[in-house]
């Protein structure tokens, strides 16, 4: 098979096909969240938390309002548990796997914050205690202690127009959650059934404890 098209193996191959990055951005993850980075995660109200196991590799949204993702310390992030689904992806990867990456957005921004580290979930009252949200104190939190903290670049998103309405087409053009759902699972029922079931769902739970 021809090399030049054939599956990469290895990262020499990899990297042949790039020039090398600039030291300043090869330097630029710092082991700790500086003011300015603790300011962004005070602004997010939206975070992607990736995570991974011997059983599999997750990312799942998380959200809540600005600042849901608290800086304990400047080696230190926590967040707390809120009500989803119950099938624990993420907390099940973290108590077998502690690694774990986390992608702050704030909205009409085009930067993005990056962390990595290493996590754990703990039922530590404090912890619980400062992560509340308008006095709900969830069961259990997850604590990220930090190894690299940086600012990524706006070049995704400014591709994908994320945040320019014009960019967002119709809503009729695409499924809704609800289609999806019954096409992936063959249900013999309308869509606007699943519709109105995750829309009480949310309704009822949004703002609980994780394991309702």
């Amino acid at each position: 098979m021809d090399e030049t098209t054939s599956d990469i193996r290895d990262e020499a191959q990899l990297r042949d096909r790039y020039r090398p990055a600039h030291p300043a951005i090869l330097g630029k993850a710092r082991p700790r969240v500086d003011p300015k980075a603790a300011d962004f995660v005070a602004a997010s109200p939206f975070m992607v938390l990736a995570t991974t196991s011997s059983a599999g590799t997750d990312a799942s949204p998380r959200g809540g309002p600005p600042g849901f993702v608290k800086v304990l310390d400047p080696e230190r992030v926590a967040f707390g548990d809120l009500a989803g689904n119950n099938r624990l992806d993420s907390y099940a990867n973290i108590v077998d796997r502690a690694e774990v990456g986390m992608l702050f957005l704030v909205p009409g921004v085009g930067e993005t914050l990056r962390i990595n580290g290493r996590a754990s979930v703990t039922d530590d009252p404090d912890v619980c205690a400062r992560v509340a949200i308008d006095g709900v104190l969830p069961k259990v939190a997850v604590v990220v202690d930090v190894d690299e903290c940086y600012i990524h670049c706006a070049k995704a998103l400014r591709r994908s127009g994320l945040w320019e309405p014009d960019t967002w087409g119709e809503p009729d053009a695409r499924p809704s959650a609800a289609e999806v759902i019954v096409d992936q699972y063959q249900l013999d029922v309308e869509p606007a059934v699943v519709e109105a079931d995750l829309e009480q769902g949310y309704q009822e739970t949004i703002w609980t404890e994780g394991g309702r």
